[in-house]
């Protein structure tokens, strides 16, 4: 995978914005302050390629990262922001739902969490919904270099338990401060996008 050449292709807030169905996609899912642009900017190797802000729930739209023409990585608004609207969440919940149900060109979806907590109940239904439309249930704990080994250890024990996630080889610990897990999900995605494998169990 070539990361040389990186960019926001497309920011849509409607299906009639999406750029064209001719590369595969890679989506990644989300609670709204989880870090999801931080993530981004992390495993492509960009400070700010993709905004990142103090205030979550800020993106609002689907967010399409171009690389070098041979995939697109793409960042879904967040969920389960407590502050705010009713009216908000439904339409986040809409623009989430009809990338995720419409795109034929979506090979994978992988939800983020972060490693320091327990999935919320939000959480919970999102990666139950990602089961549910056939995707594989690959799981990115973040944030893992704020924690011991010991309670990373326990944390994800935690993750796997609470999302009930069938292979513990599905959980990718992920850090943007040490690039910890970095090179495994880069391959896990370059796997995905040559092969359209799942994962190998290791």
């Amino acid at each position: 995978m070539n990361l040389q050449n990186v960019s926001l292709e497309k920011i849509a807030a409607t299906i009639e914005q999406y750029p064209p169905e001719n590369l595969p996609e890679i989506a990644f899912a989300g609670r709204s302050n989880v870090g999801k642009s931080s993530f981004i900017n992390g495993i492509l190797n960009r400070k700010k390629l993709a905004h990142t802000s103090s205030k979550p729930g800020k993106t609002r739209t689907v967010n399409f990262y171009n690389v070098d023409d041979t995939l697109r990585l793409v960042d879904l608004p967040g969920y389960g922001y407590a502050i705010a609207s009713k009216k908000e969440k439904e339409k986040w919940q809409e623009i989430i739902e009809t990338y995720l149900y419409e795109r034929k060109n979506l090979y994978e979806v992988f939800l983020i969490v972060d490693s320091r907590h327990a999935p919320t109940k939000d959480d919970r239904q999102m990666y139950d919904w990602i089961l549910d439309m056939g995707f594989t249930g690959f799981v990115i704990a973040t944030k893992t270099d704020k924690l011991s080994k010991n309670k990373l250890n326990q944390n994800l024990k935690i993750i796997e338990k609470d999302l009930r996630v069938d292979n513990p080889h599905l959980i990718f610990e992920f850090s943007t401060m040490n690039n910890n897990g970095r090179s495994r999900l880069l391959q896990q995605i370059d796997r995905i996008v040559k092969y359209g494998e799942g994962f190998e169990d290791e």
